[in-house]
């Protein structure tokens, strides 16, 4: 991930929960923005991070990440009390998306439906991460360039809230999956599994945890160092990786009962 310093506040996206942003870049570029300071927490960032570039490894359309640098100065001038105290306290190291400009969100209704196999791999991946939060009623899918785009991945990886010791949520079906916007059209799970499962092997899940910044893996109470912090995340992933028939076949019985 390339590192971008925030040079403008452009305007705040208040439909997202946690006040995100558009914001311009030392290149030039538009970025949205996910904060540190907003109420979710660098949790939501360490999910926004490893399942963003886990989609990129997979081969999904994702826009691009940065590690967005954010000082002091940016919200000096800012009127709004509550933008100026969320930079405040977002001050280093956040993440920030390409924006994507001329961007729809996608609608289930209106379409333009996607083919069987592109969602499939949505569904397959979001099980893998079991990302909660892309329903109906929040697709977290944008139309662009007649391509489907994933973003707004903070909600991923839950367990990470609270560490269990068992059982291990690593080797559990996904039974969320139930309400995914894409499922009615994933007809060929377990195709999809075959075809991003290996692009996921070999290091791929050790290089997205790896992107994620020593700061926000910093004191969590269950784990001595940020190394063994790091690692833990890299098991639970590839231990989900290697039962992956669990939540694939997860997915195919709640697709059998919705269509």
């Amino acid at each position: 991930m390339r590192t971008v310093t925030a040079t403008r506040y452009v305007t705040p996206l208040r439909e997202g929960g946690s006040l995100p942003a558009i914001v311009e870049g030392d290149d030039d570029g538009l970025y949205v923005a996910k904060f540190r300071g907003a109420g979710q927490g660098p949790k939501a960032l360490v999910a926004e991070v490893i399942a963003g570039e886990l989609a990129r490894a997979a081969g999904l359309p994702v826009p691009e990440l940065v590690r967005l640098e954010i000082g002091a100065e940016l919200g000096r001038n800012e009127p709004d009390e509550e933008i100026r105290d969320l930079l405040k306290a977002s001050v280093g190291v956040n993440v920030g998306l390409d924006y994507l400009p001329g961007s729809a969100s996608f609608d289930p209704v209106a379409g333009p439906a996607p083919s069987a196999a592109e969602a499939s791999e949505i569904v397959f991946f979001d099980a893998l991460v079991t990302n909660v939060d892309r329903t109906a009623r929040n697709s977290n899918l944008l139309c662009w360039h007649r391509r489907l785009w994933l973003i707004d991945h903070g909600a991923s990886l839950y367990f990470h809230h609270a560490w269990p010791e068992a059982p291990d949520p690593a080797l559990t079906p996904f039974r969320a999956v139930k309400d995914h916007v894409l499922l009615a059209w994933a007809a060929e799970l377990p195709a999809a599994a075959a075809r991003l499962a290996p692009r996921l092997a070999n290091g791929a899940i050790a290089r997205a945890v790896g992107e994620v910044p020593d700061a926000w893996l910093e004191g969590e109470p269950r784990f001595a160092t940020v190394a063994e912090h790091r690692a833990a995340y890299v098991g639970h992933l590839e231990r989900r990786l290697a039962v992956a028939e669990l939540f694939t076949e997860e997915a195919d019985r709640a697709r059998a009962l919705l269509v």
